[in-house]
């Protein structure tokens, strides 16, 4: 499908399902995840997740989950980019101000 024929509001609809579908324990956890950002010329997504995100220590696997599974199913999308709260692709709860040394 080229670009000229992708619905940017068909395409945010189908990543909001892939993500309810394969992500609903970020929900049952008390986090959230949504689109902030789709570029349908550029291919590229980011996904803002908030809430008990921050700080939960099995959130760089569920980032890299997210990474992978979205472009193996959504052929539209060639990057990913998942937005904290503390800088694109950060860790969640880095805060370079937090750290000690």
């Amino acid at each position: 499908m080229s670009v000229e024929q992708v619905d940017e509001e068909e395409l945010r609809e189908r990543i909001s399902r892939f993500m309810m579908r394969n992500f609903p324990q970020i929900q049952m956890h008390g986090g959230s995840a949504a689109i902030q950002d789709l570029d349908v010329e550029g291919r590229s997504v980011t996904i803002a997740l908030g809430g008990a995100c921050s700080g939960c220590g099995i959130s760089p696997m569920t980032i890299q989950a997210l990474k992978t599974r979205l472009i193996q199913e959504i052929p539209e999308i060639d990057t990913v980019h998942a937005e904290t709260g503390f800088g694109s692709d950060a860790p969640f709860g880095y805060d370079p101000d937090d750290v000690p040394f």
